[in-house]
């Protein structure tokens, strides 16, 4: 009985094998893809999908740019050749016959070839914009070269000799109009289309025009990258050159327009990006600090309160605070009339970094400042009794 049951079981068993090798089939592709220059195409995706069942198998080019799929049913497949990274899907029908082995080539030079014959104008017009993106990214990595080097050269005038800071000033500036110059070249080789690449192009044209001094021609480009793609930091940017050429201008009205721009737009860096904002507000009131304390207070502490930990922050509150203290007379002495925060902030710039580089600077502060409380003499001329 035993071997009854073993002998119908190895029965079953055989005919379960034999019903999958029918429903896989016995076809075999052999198959071989070369690039648009003729070259093995390696390592790409190729998807295989049977037309009649939608089964989808997918395999991946060798280093000679061949493939091999095996126990494929008789058919029609739709062979896709996939590269994310050159924009490629490319689908073709092929018929798999089974028990043999059937031969799979795809030429892209070729296939280009017969496109361009049959449409020649499609394929001018391809190329034309092919050699305008090449044309572009050779400016734009010009430019993106001249920048490092720009910025090595900051870096290096923060420690240099007195001496050798004006020659490394001059060959930053002329890094810096490189940089310009390379970025609309490349400006003016992105297709209309291309927003992400455009607004890219715009932002760094921006950076090198800070770089180089223009800040009104970088406010520009800023607000060109922002009306493509608003970024956090193109806003940042937008704000600190309208911030710069506020502080260019030698009328108060355009100047105190400016600063209410900038000032907006960090309100939307901020709305699209806390951290933007923060450092939007930041920019803006160091920017300020450095011709207009009383202007630099309001950014200040706009960034204070958006991030209390900033030692640095504090400190340049402190000091803006600090520099528009007024006076009163009593009697002898000139009495200190200091703006709300003005100790305060000394004291949490200690708090937020009491072992950093800021905290000495306003331990310092806020001694000067308490023992001016007590006020300074101003009788001049005085005999002393004797």
């Amino acid at each position: 009985m035993r071997k009854v049951i073993s002998a119908l079981a190895a029965l079953a068993f055989v005919l379960v094998l034999a019903t999958i090798a029918a429903a896989q089939g016995t076809g075999r592709i052999n198959g071989e893809v070369k690039d648009k220059d003729g070259n093995p195409w390696t390592d790409i995706t190729v998807e295989i999908k049977n037309a009649d069942t939608g089964q989808t198998l997918t395999v991946k080019t060798d280093k000679s740019g061949k493939f091999i799929q095996l126990g494929l049913r008789s058919g029609i497949y739709t062979i896709t050749i996939l590269s994310p990274k050159d924009n490629v899907s490319y689908p073709t029908k092929f018929q798999v016959a089974d028990a043999q082995e059937n031969n799979f080539k795809l030429d892209f030079k070729q296939i280009l070839a017969e496109n361009a014959a049959a449409h020649p104008d499609a394929a001018k017009a391809r190329e034309e914009e092919e050699n305008k993106f090449k044309n572009m990214k050779v400016h734009f990595d010009a430019g993106v070269a001249a920048m490092t080097d720009s910025n090595d050269l900051a870096k290096q005038l923060k420690t240099a000799p007195a001496e050798q800071k004006a020659a490394l000033q001059q060959k930053r500036t002329a890094d810096c109009e490189t940089a310009v110059t390379e970025f609309s070249q490349s400006e003016q080789g992105v297709g209309a289309k291309e927003v992400n690449n455009h607004a890219m192009v715009w932002g760094n044209l921006g950076q090198a025009q800070e770089c180089a001094g223009h800040f009104e021609e970088a406010s520009k480009s800023f607000q060109n990258a922002l009306d493509l793609k608003p970024q956090g930091n193109y806003y940042i940017g937008l704000s600190t050159n309208l911030a710069k050429a506020a502080m260019a201008q030698n009328d108060p009205k355009v100047t105190a327009a400016k600063i209410a721009d900038a000032s907006a737009s960090c309100e939307k860096a901020g709305a699209l990006d806390p951290a933007a904002g923060t450092s939007c507000w930041k920019n803006v009131g160091i920017v300020l600090s450095n011709k207009d304390q009383k202007a630099a207070i309001a950014p200040l502490q706009k960034a204070a309160q958006a991030d209390p930990k900033d030692a640095q922050t504090w400190y340049l509150l402190g000091g803006a605070l600090s520099a528009n203290m007024d006076f009163k007379q009593e009697g002898e002495k000139q009495i200190p009339i200091m703006l709300p925060g003005t100790l305060e902030s000394f004291q949490k710039c200690i708090d937020a970094a009491p072992d950093g580089p800021y905290s000495k600077l306003c331990k310092e502060s806020l001694d000067s400042l308490n023992v001016l409380m007590g006020g300074q003499p101003t009788a001049v001329g005085k005999k002393k009794k004797g």
